[in-house]
């Protein structure tokens, strides 16, 4: 048992492996079960409470005494809003996902661009327990707006850290 932010989670070696769930979240953040969408938002809310990854890249519902591998096709969750408060490196960013979670980016949840599973290069917030969440168009596009230049690099600043988009020369994201 270990605690991260606030909330307690369990080890994946204690609990007794129920094997596969028919559990499915798409690229764009839906939650499905036995291949539709799970409408309830406080199901969905539920599962994410419960949800680590592995350093295998595995994700997992772990309970104390139980424990499901479930499907992710991306990033289980997607930042859809974005509120921003100061300026320069005294900014902070705080995203808000399909989950309702509001996370600031700083050292603890750092904001990176990789490759998604298409090959396309995108903003992802690194969030507790292995998870990630996919930054929307409509929040990069934000993020854009906030862009400064720091050592031939372009990015944001938030909670005093700097998060690069890459070198200038090298942009192209979200083609």
């Amino acid at each position: 048992m270990a605690e991260e932010g606030g909330q307690i989670f369990y080890s994946l070696n204690s609990a007794i492996s129920c094997g596969d769930l028919d559990i499915r979240v798409s690229s764009d953040g839906t939650w499905y079960h036995e291949g539709g969408p799970i409408g309830r938002k406080a199901m969905v809310k539920l599962f994410a409470n419960v949800l680590q990854r592995e350093t295998d890249g595995d994700y997992w519902l772990v309970t104390p005494i139980e424990r499901a591998r479930i499907q992710v096709d991306d990033a289980p969750f997607v930042a859809v809003g974005l509120t921003i408060s100061g300026k320069g490196m005294e900014q902070c960013l705080t995203f808000k996902t399909n989950i309702d979670e509001e996370i600031m980016a700083d050292k603890q949840h750092s904001l990176e661009f990789r490759p998604r599973p298409s090959g396309e290069l995108a903003p992802y917030l690194n969030l507790d327990r292995g998870l990630t969440a996919l930054v929307s168009r409509s929040v990069y596009y934000d993020l854009v707006t906030l862009a400064v230049e720091e050592k031939k690099e372009l990015g944001v600043w938030s909670s005093g850290c700097f998060f690069s988009f890459g070198e200038r020369t090298n942009m192209q994201i979200y083609d």
